[in-house]
């Protein structure tokens, strides 16, 4: 009976510990597990002449500039929708909900989407491509007005 009794109590406090431990690291858990700093950034889109781009839909992206901090430590790029009732675009996101994006210089990319989500040649397609966009900011400097030329 001693033999048994000793056996659980044994068996109780490697059980409590492992779950001590476990909670332990959970609480813990990763961190926010993002080393960068962001800067909430806001902004309209229009053609050139300031009227309004006729699609279903239109997404911008800033596609940061800085370097990785190593090889599995780099900037997200932030995206928007714009409201193509008025142009308006303000809830830019990179890693969470509304964060902005990284701080520093960026390329942007606006693409005009279909309702199908295919993209529409009411913007250019030189300003969907982040290696070809004419458009860079820095984010110190929002908001932004993007003014698109109409497609010929």
């Amino acid at each position: 009976m001693f033999r048994i009794n000793s056996f659980l109590q044994g068996y109780r406090r490697w059980w409590f510990t492992a779950a001590g431990v476990f909670g332990l690291l959970f609480s813990i858990g990763c961190g926010s597990g993002d080393p960068f700093n962001y800067h909430r950034v806001s902004g309209k889109v229009t053609y050139d002449d300031g009227s309004l781009i006729p699609a279903e839909r239109i997404t911008v992206t800033f596609y940061p500039q800085v370097d990785r901090i190593d090889a599995k430590t780099h900037p997200r790029p932030g995206k928007a929708e714009v409201n193509v009732a008025d142009g308006t675009f303000n809830q830019v996101t990179s890693h969470e909900y509304g964060d902005g994006v990284v701080r520093g210089k960026h390329k942007v990319t606006i693409a005009a989407l279909d309702s199908q989500g295919r993209v529409s040649t009411a913007i250019p397609l030189k300003y969907s491509h982040p290696k070809r966009t004419p458009l860079e900011i820095d984010s110190a400097e929002s908001p932004y007005l993007f003014e698109i030329k109409k497609s010929r």
